[in-house]
């Protein structure tokens, strides 16, 4: 009987921890629809379901900042039209799919962002090495937006913009 107890209380406590932002690591394979910008787009499921991507653990710069629309380009060069496979770690709070993106059979289209210089390695959300010695490797040659001496990182760029008097 004790054993039952414990078995019923884990259950509990597991429905409690299973926060609703947090989904279960899954593979989703869909055609690529739309592009947002440089780090976001839209997919389209073999069931016709129109979800929206986030990239996992990198940052394209913001619309409006400088080199933002060569990673827009480069995105859309890269997947648009074209069938990819998204590796799902979680949605957030907008309800996009926060994923590692896998297309032509085997490009993570994180690792190409960086590895042009038109993305930074998200290191409040990532310690991967092979990112940051990706965006290193870009900064170093002076690649994609790392040819702007002064690139600001699109997390110190928005919070400029939030701390900016309105006119």
């Amino acid at each position: 009987m004790h054993k039952y107890w414990l078995v019923f209380l884990f259950l509990i406590i597991l429905s409690f921890s299973n926060n609703s932002k947090s989904i279960k690591k899954e593979t989703i394979v869909g055609k690529v629809v739309a592009i947002t910008d440089g780090d976001t787009f839209k997919l389209l499921t073999k069931d016709s379901t129109l979800i929206k991507v986030r990239l996992a653990n990198i940052d394209c710069p913001e619309r409006k900042q400088p080199f933002s629309n060569n990673a827009k380009q480069f995105v859309s060069k890269a997947i648009f039209s074209k069938t990819v496979k998204l590796n799902v770690l979680k949605k957030d709070r907008y309800r996009r799919y926060i994923s590692n993106v896998i297309y032509d059979d085997s490009l993570s289209l994180c690792h190409e962002l960086l590895k042009n210089g038109f993305a930074w390695h998200y290191r409040k959300y990532s310690k991967d090495s092979i990112l940051q010695a990706l965006e290193d490797n870009a900064r170093e040659n002076k690649l994609g937006l790392w040819q702007d001496k002064n690139a600001i990182a699109p997390w110190e760029w928005r919070d400029r913009k939030k701390k900016k008097p309105k006119e």
